[in-house]
């Protein structure tokens, strides 16, 4: 994948918005906890900055993949919508210094620069959306998908009485 990279300030100074999609093959890491691979992720990146003038990228990030369920390890669609806001420093002691001024768990602070690769934001973000261990809400009960699929098939009786007639 192309790396999307920006200078994350001046994206910031000048109010930019980009939005797009990622197809889940693309990002290493989500593509490594999908079942398949399949999937996109549509993200919307905007900049500005906070109340106190701190630059900040405002990422909201959506979209689904298939997880393997840790119950009953059968795949299941997850789909996801997450966002951030990410305020960023020039570097790791001023990331510290924001971090401790503001004393919000809600706002991270990350490190900008003039080559910033969102693409890495996106994936984090994604990634974070999921959850550590991905379950069905309802398992799908074994037993009732083979009596299902038992249910679809003819009977044989049913097959004769249709060759009588």
């Amino acid at each position: 994948m192309n790396a999307f990279v920006i200078d994350a300030f001046e994206f910031c100074r000048l109010k930019e918005r980009r939005e797009g999609e990622i197809p889940v093959a693309d990002l290493p890491r989500l593509a490594d906890e999908s079942v398949d691979k399949i999937g996109v992720v549509r993200w919307v990146l905007e900049g500005g900055s906070d109340m106190r003038g701190h630059p900040q990228l405002v990422l909201t990030v959506s979209g689904a993949l298939n997880l393997m369920c840790q119950r009953c390890l059968t795949p299941f669609a997850f789909e996801f919508d997450s966002g951030a806001t990410l305020v960023l420093a020039k570097d790791e002691d001023g990331a510290d210094a924001i971090d401790a001024q503001l004393a919000d768990e809600s706002v991270e602070v990350i490190v900008g620069g003039s080559s910033f690769d969102v693409s890495q934001v996106i994936e984090d973000e994604a990634l974070l959306a999921i959850p550590l261990s991905p379950k069905h809400d309802v398992c799908p009960d074994p037993v009732a998908r083979e009596a299902e699929q038992e249910v679809k098939k003819e009977s044989p009786f049913a097959v004769l009485k249709k060759l009588k007639q």
